[in-house]
């Protein structure tokens, strides 16, 4: 894959670190619009992320992967990712982003991009640098 795949790693490495630079904005200034931009980084972040999962599952033979959520499953049967159920939270939050006309829901994602959805898509993106095709 080469400079294809070398793309697509900046491209989720630009991702990554935009989603950290947003939530570290995010908890020097308690403003409601920023939140929103954190949560609008990782709807990209996500998709940019199991978007190259599957190229790296096809990659490596594993054709039976047409979902977000079959994709993260197949990453974890194959030992990529780690935490599978985090994976599948993830995709189902994403999902409700874009029908939240709740401050409370929003709220909640929120910290579940901060606590603990951050780290996953940290973890992928270090995880797939190593690997050099």
């Amino acid at each position: 894959m080469g400079k294809r795949w070398s793309e697509k790693i900046k491209d989720l490495e630009n991702a990554v670190s935009r989603l950290d630079e947003a939530i570290k904005d995010s908890k020097k200034i308690e403003l409601s619009t920023l939140k929103d931009g954190v949560i609008q980084r990782f709807e990209f972040t996500l998709e940019l992320s199991w978007k190259i999962l599957k190229t790296y599952l096809v990659n490596e033979g594993i054709d039976c992967v047409n979902t977000p959520k079959s994709v993260v499953r197949e990453a974890y049967k194959a030992g990529i990712i780690k935490s599978g159920e985090i994976w599948i939270e993830m995709i189902d939050d994403r999902n409700l982003t874009s029908h939240i006309y709740s401050q409370s829901m929003a709220d909640d994602i929120y910290l579940r991009i901060t606590k603990k959805y951050f780290k996953e898509l940290d973890l992928l993106f270090h995880f797939l640098k190593e690997m050099n095709f």
